[in-house]
């Protein structure tokens, strides 16, 4: 690294693996019985070298001893890039050396302390070969034969060595002497075998069998504040470029307890494979970051793989499954293997995410057998996560998800010998964010049984907010193992009620005083509207029947019960959950009781619809009441290829579902073709996508395009963990976005009705206006705000331009006049019904919000409508006077030449006649520009030079400009009168005229 850019390296792994295997080659042509990878002061390199060997060994067939030698350059006993000796030999020990040892920097006698330790540890033979001595002042050794075979005494007198010899300042008698030495003493016996363990590192070695954590659990703390999906802090410094501030986040961590730092950079907005190359690169230089190991976290196999090529330490890679196909499984195991690091193996297979204990257990049994008996893998280096699911939804078929956890842990760790298994302990508590004491007295509760009782190892955790069992409150640990182990039918209301109990708890600290005090007045008291909402918003059914017919009775239709006090719930639901103030399991309640009201108006509903049947002279019998209308819109539910997480999508679909919507869910690993084809099967108003790992992002933007070129008119929906506004409105949105069929991102569940009702309703123009005019600013703002903005170079650009065909769409037919002609005959009174008033607005600084954003609607926006109505009166009454007395005045020029695009097609040639023209006599050319930027869509990098026909064609440009004259007059008169008002209006009526 330099000391500008610790990130800065002079050569890469696969460059090394090449120079090394070059080298291996060569030697063993030359004859070589051996191959050394010695004098090592940087771990990294030596595994490029070993790497290499192993390459070599596998191409020739061959099998050839190999030998690893590290050099410890001082007393601390660290290489120079900073392990220590045990963490050295844990680093290579996975390419199986023959022998392992010491050599160069020292003499033995400085030696002793650091072969003691080798000898404790080491599985194969052991060898020193150390300086005579240190250097002298002038760089000689002072070492005679007598005395470095003295020093030497101490390993041959303890059993630590298997092989022995000479480095800097040794001579053949000291060599001798050496030999002669060791003669009477036995060589160091190899240490019995034992069992298994998973042997990591990172400056310093660790073993997952032998940890305790803080709280004193047999268990390996991985701290989750590295990754982009669990600290919005290192989010935001990531996506920023803020690599130092990071570096803190991850100290922090390891000083709260973590043992292992995982690293995850999946975001759709980021350059994962730079980001994590970066930040790993980065990270090694920092001594209490690196000391403990890295678990490498992403959903691209070949972001891991690329982080995994900057550790000197031996690593986690997270991860692994069957979900890509048993073939492509055991091609990523293999390779992870050669490189020597554990792995974690989710419990994913081609049909999708072990929900149950028997899947759990099922796929994991299948993959351990693959890995151990096909691809021999080391089955200690073995992590399974069998997915930690979120309970307490309020989805009774999400329940049991703790319970088939824990006893599938079991199960897992007695049939697949000598694994470990972990989970991101987070994913349990997701239903009640927000309410940090009530979510990590879930997780205590959990991990004491999944630890203690199942034999569960690792966990994804912050460390710093984790409980001791005994710091959980007797009520809240009641209440916590009633959910975790699904004893009482109502155990998710019990929690939702505790998590109520202390966010009040926390609003009144907040506000500094006690206890809140509650009103006592009655809900019911209420008008009917705000009845429905509170019972809505409360998950309240008990008195829906009977509101809803009441509401019902005011109302000239049933469906405007629905589209208005049940639909605006709804919305503050949204609102409500979106703010942190509502929990999911309250979203589901919400949602089940805007079933109960639809299902009791659905009757009235289809009364009505018959009773119009039968006033249009149609027979009602012949008409099928199972049909799609008497839903309120179908929507199409995916999983896209690749993505096996379904989870928040079928919560969408059931709050869709209460919501009078018929949902069509057609799974997980969805292809595009198969998603296409389902939407045009079953004719569908929607279709929404869902993914939670970073590369369905990728597959999300096909999709987009593959619509866009199969003329979809739905909206498409995008939502999911690792879905985002920004990546929506940059990736995607530009391959489909169109006023008809928008690209929305969906926040969460419990804004899809909002969505998908503000989509089908009759406000869907401004709706998605709204939308789009607000995608297109975070476009502006994104590319404005990237410091490596990537362009394409000129060539590259000219060879993706647009190509017209211009015999088979000739040029428009020759204008009646050719030249400049002056348009000076409008008046104000033939422009002033033409004219745009939004822009009027937005000079004023006045926006109206949905469903009252633009003219006329604005009037109505409870914000700024009667401050809008006050200008658009004053604007009217000026515009009068200024029509009245002719103080402003139109005018217009308009050019019209023969053109034809230059020979290389970037420029335009304009002729004063079609003679010039003829003769190629242009008057002027026109340099016109071409779009470099890189494009997130298939689009054309186009210049106006691509619209003009070539030479041949008569073809010809066209170009005008308008006018309002007089508002500098009538400017300076405001002016004069000190009236800024009338001066800014005069400027806002001249700029729409």
């Amino acid at each position: 690294p330099s000391v500008e850019d610790p990130s800065a390296r002079n050569v890469t792994f696969d460059e090394l693996v090449d120079a090394y295997f070059e080298q291996v080659v060569g030697l063993m042509d030359g004859g070589a019985d051996i191959l050394m990878v010695e004098t090592i002061f940087d771990t990294l390199n030596a595994k490029a070298a070993l790497y290499a060997i192993g390459e070599y060994l596998e191409f020739s067939g061959l099998d050839i001893p190999v030998f690893v030698s590290g050099t410890l350059v001082d007393q601390s006993g660290r290489t120079l890039s900073g392990q220590t000796g045990e963490a050295f030999y844990a680093s290579i020990r996975h390419a199986k050396p023959m022998c392992v040892g010491l050599n160069c920097a020292l003499g033995a006698k400085h030696m002793t302390p650091f072969v003691e330790k080798l000898s404790k540890c080491v599985e194969c033979f052991l060898h020193v070969y150390s300086n005579a001595g240190l250097p002298n002042a002038m760089g000689g050794y002072d070492e005679s034969p007598d005395d470095m075979a003295q020093a030497n005494k101490v390993f041959f007198e303890n059993g630590w060595l298997n092989m022995v010899g000479g480095c800097c300042g040794s001579t053949p008698p000291h060599i001798k002497a050496i030999r002669e030495m060791s003669e009477s003493y036995k060589p160091r016996k190899l240490p019995d075998v034992g069992r298994p363990k998973m042997w990591l590192s990172g400056l310093e070695d660790l073993k997952v069998e032998d940890v305790h954590n803080h709280l004193g659990l047999p268990f390996l703390n991985v701290g989750e504040r590295c990754n982009i999906s669990g600290s919005l802090r290192f989010k935001k410094l990531m996506m920023s470029g803020d690599y130092g501030t990071a570096m803190d986040i991850a100290k922090k961590q390891v000083e709260d307890g973590a043992h292992v730092i995982d690293i995850n950079v999946d975001d759709g907005m980021l350059d994962g494979l730079a980001a994590m190359q970066k930040f790993v690169k980065i990270a090694v230089t920092e001594p209490e970051v690196s000391k403990v190991p890295f678990m490498l976290d992403a959903s691209k196999f070949e972001i891991v793989l690329a982080g995994l090529k900057w550790c000197q330490g031996k690593c986690i890679v997270n991860s692994i499954s069957l979900k890509v196909g048993e073939e492509l499984f055991k091609e990523q195991a293999t390779l992870l293997k050669k490189h020597g690091c554990a792995v974690v193996v989710m419990a994913f297979d081609e049909e999708g995410q072990a929900a149950t204990e028997e899947e759990k257990v099922r796929i994991c049994k299948r993959s351990y057998d693959i890995l151990v008996n096909e691809v021999k893998f080391p089955p200690e280096d073995i992590i399974f996560d069998p997915n930690v699911l979120t309970i307490g939804t309020g989805m009774e078929e999400h329940a049991n998800y703790g319970v088939d956890f824990i006893n599938a842990t079991k199960t897992i760790k007695e049939i697949c010998p000598y694994v470990k298994i972990s989970g991101g302990i987070s994913n349990l508590s997701f239903g009640f964010r927000g309410v940090m004491k009530i979510r990590e007295s879930i997780h205590s509760v959990f991990l004491q049984h999944a630890i203690l009782e199942s034999g569960m190892d690792v966990g994804i955790v912050n460390a710093h907010e984790m409980l001791a069992l005994s710091e959980v409150e007797p009520e809240i640990k009641t209440g916590c193992d009633n959910l975790v182990f699904n004893k009482t039918p109502d155990a998710t209301d019990v929690m939702l009620e505790l998590t109520k109990k202390e966010k009040e708890r926390l609003e009144a600290l907040k506000n500094g005083g006690g206890a809140m005090e509650v009103k006592q007045t009655s809900w019911r008291d209420l008008d009917v509207t705000k009845r429905l909402e509170h019972a809505l918003i409360n998950g309240i059914s008990q008195y829906v029947d009977q509101d809803v017919e009441e509401a019902r009775q005011q109302a000239e239709k049933p469906l405007h019960i629905i589209e208005g006090p049940l639909m605006d719930g709804m919305n503050i639901i949204g609102d409500l959950f979106g703010a942190g103030k509502m929990f999911l399991p309250q979203v589901i309640k919400s949602a089940r009781v805007m079933k109960k009201a639809v299902a009791y108006l659905i009757p009235f509903m289809e009364k009505e619809k018959r009773e119009k049947l039968i006033a249009e002279g149609k027979n009602p019998e012949d008409f099928n009441e199972n049909d799609d209308s008497n839903f309120a819109g179908k929507v199409l539910m995916a999983t896209v290829k690749g993505d096996v997480h379904d989870i928040g999508k079928n919560i969408v679909a059931v709050v869709l579902g209460c919501n009078n919507y018929k949902v069509y869910d057609i799974g997980v690993m969805c292809s595009c073709e198969l998603i296409l084809e389902k939407a045009k099967e079953y004719n569908v108003d929607v279709i929404g996508l869902s993914g939670l790992i970073t590369p369905s992002l990728d597959e999300m933007v096909v999709v987009a395009k593959e619509m866009s070129k199969g003329g979809f008119k739905q909206p498409l929906l995008i939502g999911g963990a690792t879905t985002s506004k920004m990546h929506t409105a940059v990736k995607v949105s530009p391959n489909y976005f169109t006023l008809e069929h928008p690209v929305i991102h969906v926040l969460d569940a419990s804004r899809s009705v909002t969505v998908v009702s503000s989509l089908l309703g009759e406000n869907k123009e401004d709706y998605v206006t709204d939308i789009m005019e607000e995608y297109e600013e975070m476009r502006e703002d994104y590319y404005a705000g990237l410091e490596d903005r990537y362009f394409l170079t000129f060539d590259q650009a000219k060879e993706q331009k647009l190509v017209i065909d211009f015999d088979a769409v000739p040029p428009a037919p020759a204008p009646n006049k050719l030249g400049v002609t002056v348009i000076d005959n409008v008046s104000l009174e033939d422009v002033v019904p033409y004219i745009d008033w939004n822009p009027f607005f937005q000079t004023w600084e006045l926006r109206g919000r949905y469903p009252n954003r633009g003219y006329p609607k604005i009037f109505n926006d409870e914000a700024v409508g009667s401050e809008a109505k006050k200008l658009f009166d004053d604007a009217q009454k000026l515009m009068k006077e200024i029509i009245a007395n002719k103080s402003m005045y139109l005018k217009g020029v308009v050019g019209l030449f023969a053109a034809n695009s230059t020979e290389d097609g970037e420029d335009v040639n304009i002729y004063q006649s079609e003679d010039d023209r003829e003769n190629g006599e242009p008057c002027h050319k026109f340099c016109m520009l071409r779009q470099q930027s890189e494009k997130e869509s298939d689009d054309p990098y186009l210049s106006q030079a691509d619209f003009i026909a070539p030479a041949g064609y008569k073809d010809h440009l066209g170009m005008f400009a308008v006018s309002c004259f007089g508002c500098e007059e009538l400017v300076a008169k405001y002016e004069s009168e000190h009236d800024d008002y009338n001066k800014i209006m005069s400027q806002a009526l001249a700029d729409r005229f």
